[in-house]
């Protein structure tokens, strides 16, 4: 009898499993995953629009090779104005690539050190954030905290965004840490809220001034800006989530680390410069590498964007969607991983 249902365990359960595989699996996912993979980047770019999303920007910078852009879609559903490769568009978590650059340099520079505390840092917050005195720059830069993320809070507004950084990070004062500091990794967009508000303080101005004389001005990205209020709202392709019928460009997430706004192009551009070392000198290189990683992706309402360097192929990539909730982030991912795949083909080819 034990045999016997030993037997049957190892029969029914993988059968249950597979059956809800096959339930709960959205098979709009499988069949973009399962499609015939397109000969061309333009082609898989047309065919993202059979999976629900409103417009995509894709911009491929090879070396030995110009720049090439691809899109498909829409810039303005409403207007039916098309995809634009020149559009703006919300990076989101993106941003954290730029802040980590900017914070390497003045690191090197001795005007911060990786080792100060948040209590030092931010003395304000010594009782507002549990561990402040425990809590480095380094553990803030790796998200090595313990803090909560002030993305998850559930009070956060997210029909009419706080336009005052000091009403975001509220949300997690007083809050108990997750972890120990340094006991353990969790992502958390308050790592890098503070962070903007270190480099403001020992700046004494706004950090991202800091970032384009530093880093925007030297690689000649005239389309990169520090948040959206700084921006002609017409130059941004709107955005679109499931949960709502209306384009949810406005809603303007004002957090360091996911504040900034930027082409595909000036992207591309500033991810291949960190990446080959021509942004940064030997020593913040290196300080860099110490602290935080070399391609992110950012998801605001509306808004999913991957940022990716592939060593491999010697190729940066660099994709926008204006669309969000649902499966789109899902189906974003599997769009961009066919681009790699499509890549690679042609370069062995």
């Amino acid at each position: 009898m034990r045999e016997t249902k030993q037997i049957l365990r190892r029969i029914v359960i993988p059968i249950v499993a597979i059956i809800c595989a096959v339930v709960f699996i959205p098979w709009v996912m499988v069949r973009a995953w399962l499609a015939p993979l397109p000969d061309t980047i333009q082609k898989q770019v047309n065919d993202a629009l059979d999976y629900n999303l409103d417009g995509i920007i894709v911009y491929v910078d090879q070396s030995g090779k110009p720049p090439a852009f691809y899109v498909a879609g829409w810039k303005d559903r409403e207007n039916k104005v098309p995809a634009d490769p020149q559009a703006l568009f919300k990076i989101g978590s993106i941003s954290k690539l730029y802040i980590a650059a900017a914070t390497s340099k003045l690191i090197n520079s001795q005007r911060l050190l990786l080792d100060d505390t948040l209590a030092k840092l931010l003395p304000e917050l010594a009782g507002r954030i549990e561990n402040a005195d425990k809590i480095t720059l380094r553990m803030l830069l790796q998200h090595r905290s313990g803090i909560p993320d002030w993305i998850k809070a559930a009070e956060f507004p997210w029909d009419k965004p706080p336009t005052d950084v000091s009403k975001v990070l509220e949300l997690v004062f007083d809050e108990p840490s997750k972890f120990m500091p340094d006991s353990h990794y969790e992502y958390s967009n308050t790592n890098y809220l503070l962070i903007g508000k270190i480099l403001d303080s020992t700046l004494g101005y706004n950090h991202q001034q800091y970032i384009k004389k530093e880093i925007l001005t030297p690689l000649g990205l005239t389309h990169t800006f520090g948040s959206l209020s700084e921006v002609n709202s017409g130059d941004v392709a709107n955005g679109y989530d499931s949960h709502y019928d209306k384009d949810v460009k406005m809603l303007d997430f004002v957090a360091p680390g996911g504040s900034m706004v930027a082409t595909a192009q000036d992207m591309g551009i500033f991810l291949r410069a960190l990446n080959d070392g021509s942004l940064l000198n030997k020593e913040e290189q290196a300080i860099y590498s110490s602290v935080y990683k070399y391609e992110h992706t950012g998801l605001l309402p509306g808004y999913g964007s991957i940022a990716r360097y592939h060593k491999d192929i010697d190729t940066v990539v660099i994709q926008f969607v204006n669309t969000s909730g649902g499966n789109a982030w899902t189906i974003s991912e599997i769009i961009y991983n066919r681009i790699i795949r499509i890549l690679d083909r042609q370069k062995r080819s």
